[in-house]
């Protein structure tokens, strides 16, 4: 049985240095069960919680949706994320939110100065919509083939 499909299940990337408890993995856990409500429970619309190391050691993960929380100094693939993505939305330069969907896999990055910017970053991903958009682009094309 496989446990993802790379064009449905959504990676959350968290930096490896980080354990339950963290406020990064805090944030993460609320946008996974964010994403898991909206897959409304088919098999593989839904969001794993992975770290960095795990997404750079594992290629067939680069070929998933991915949605980094944490900012690049703490999170490698942020790191990448951000040189890469456009800025969507800053608040203060404390809070951003990049993002692309336009090509390929979609890419967010989520972020702030510190945690609790980290955690605002996502409660804005989700309540201004841009969460929706995410899952819009990952599963629209295959909507019609479960229904």
């Amino acid at each position: 049985m496989k446990l993802i499909d790379h064009g449905e299940t959504v990676l959350l990337v968290i930096s490896s240095e980080l354990g339950p408890g963290a406020g990064d993995y805090l944030a993460a856990e609320r946008l996974r069960d964010a994403i898991d409500q909206r897959g409304a429970g088919h098999p593989y619309r839904r969001a794993l919680v992975v770290s960095d190391l795990a997404w750079f050691d594992t290629s067939l993960f680069h070929e998933s949706p991915t949605i980094t929380v944490g900012g690049p100094g703490v999170n490698s693939v942020a790191g990448r994320f951000g040189a890469e993505l456009p800025t969507v939305w800053t608040d203060r330069e404390q809070v951003v939110i990049q993002a692309d969907y336009r090509v390929g896999p979609q890419r967010a990055a989520l972020w702030g100065t510190n945690s609790a910017e980290t955690a605002a970053a996502v409660d804005a991903f989700v309540s201004r919509g841009w969460l929706d958009e995410f899952l819009d682009h990952c599963w629209r094309f295959r909507a019609g083939a479960f229904a």
